[in-house]
């Protein structure tokens, strides 16, 4: 039997307005079933694919998959000039790859249910423009039904990650884990960046407890016990928590790196053009003076200076904004497991929360901007690489990620970042 879709976002919109990002930013690697498809459509009869491979070699521990091959500019063969997918207008948008099909939405298998997020390298779902998501519940389920097929499913529940090493819990367990931190970030009666300093001070006293006997409901009732017990232990007063140190503020320039580079495409930034720049843009994030290095063409020049000078507080509408991006992240539970590189579960919340600061300082750099511009660019930027780019699933960056949390820096960069 199908997995059902049972959470579906519903503070988030979105339709396809045909910007062409994805028909130009992301390699499409297809299954043999795919390739076998496309093969057997007859592409040769139009002129301007008729001497151009189709398919290629993924290349490295890819090279035994295939891929959409790709023009010089990076948007893919089968792209017309109207900004039209060949494959759908000739033969329907079934006879497309799934991985076409599905983007946006991102299926997490929880248990016996899926749970649907967004990505938000798409610029419709950054600016949150088109119809409600739950018009999309047929496609969806559609989708899910394909992927079980895909991934070799057959309606099997799927193992929880690990809350942390050696300790799980079930899935019934573990989503309610989830409501409690989306009960505390879905509170706008505080400002978003002391929801999440809560969210982090929630994992940390979650990782000193055992959660053998505490399940069910005693389980709820611990998780609301403790919840409402962090005013006394998460300081309101931004000015309270202490300065990112060094050691921080070094491995956080290099995670900000990490999320700002994009060496291919249409948005590939003039310092990720080759192994030279490359370097000289490392040591510039690694000593945090002068022009920060463009590695994506839709920052502007700016300096490290300028990220740090505080902008103030952020607008109603960019707060919800992020709101609304961190509700999703969290809610489709694409924070951890096989949706994240196989992060265990305070783990993945822990990277979650870096993209924080990481938000707050491309807002800065793009001050210039209209507000709802520049956040919804800093969340296009961003949510490219959550959860996708390999780097971020590299043991290099764990393990940063875990320096930052055994220092208390997360905290601290969350609320330096915010002024």
């Amino acid at each position: 039997m199908a997995l059902p879709v049972r959470h579906l976002p519903v503070v988030q919109n979105w339709d396809c307005h045909g910007c062409t990002n994805c028909c130009r930013d992301y390699h499409v690697y297809l299954t043999d079933a795919e390739r076998a498809r496309i093969g057997a459509q007859d592409w040769k009869q139009v002129p301007e694919l008729a001497d151009v491979p189709l398919l290629v070699g993924g290349g490295g521990w890819l090279s035994s998959r295939y891929r959409l091959n790709q023009r010089a500019d990076g948007a893919c063969v089968f792209l017309d000039p109207r900004g039209r997918c060949r494959i759908h207008a000739e033969y329907g948008s079934a006879a497309k790859p799934l991985a076409c099909r599905i983007y946006p939405f991102v299926l997490v298998p929880a248990g016996d249910h899926w749970r649907v997020g967004l990505r938000y390298s798409c610029p419709s779902v950054a600016k949150n423009q088109g119809k409600p998501l739950a018009e999309f519940e047929t496609e969806l389920r559609e989708y899910g039904r394909l992927l079980e097929v895909q991934e070799g499913l057959d309606g099997r529940p799927v193992p929880p990650p690990d809350l942390q090493p050696g300790q799980s819990v079930a899935w019934p367990d573990l989503l309610r884990f989830t409501a409690a931190l989306l009960a505390i970030l879905g509170n706008r009666a505080e400002p978003l960046e002391r929801r999440w300093r809560k969210c982090l001070a929630l994992a940390t006293l979650c990782r000193q407890a055992k959660f053998d006997q505490v399940k069910g409901a005693r389980l709820a009732e611990f998780l609301e016990l403790v919840s409402s017990g962090l005013d006394a232990e998460v300081p309101a007063d931004l000015e309270a928590l202490p300065a990112p140190s060094w050691v921080g503020r070094i491995l956080f320039r290099q995670a900000l790196a990490v999320y700002l580079r994009k060496d291919a495409g249409p948005e590939r930034g003039p310092a990720a053009r080759n192994r030279r720049t490359l370097f000289g843009a490392a040591w510039r994030f690694a000593i945090g003076r002068g022009p920060i290095p463009r590695l994506h063409a839709a920052l502007p020049e700016t300096t490290f200076e300028q990220m740090e000078t505080p902008l103030g507080p952020m607008s109603e509408a960019m707060a919800h904004a992020l709101e609304r991006y961190y509700l999703v992240k969290v809610g489709s539970m694409q924070f951890c497991g096989p949706s994240n590189f196989s992060l265990r579960f305070w783990e993945g919340l822990e990277a979650l929360a870096l993209t924080f600061p990481i938000v707050c300082a491309v807002r800065r750099m793009v001050a210039s901007l209209a507000p709802d511009d520049a956040i919804a660019l800093a969340l296009h930027i961003v949510d490219h690489n959550f959860a996708y780019n390999p780097h971020l699933g590299a043991r290099r960056h764990r393990v940063s990620l875990g320096l930052l949390r055994q220092r208390g820096e997360l905290e601290k960069l969350i609320a330096w970042y915010s002024r």
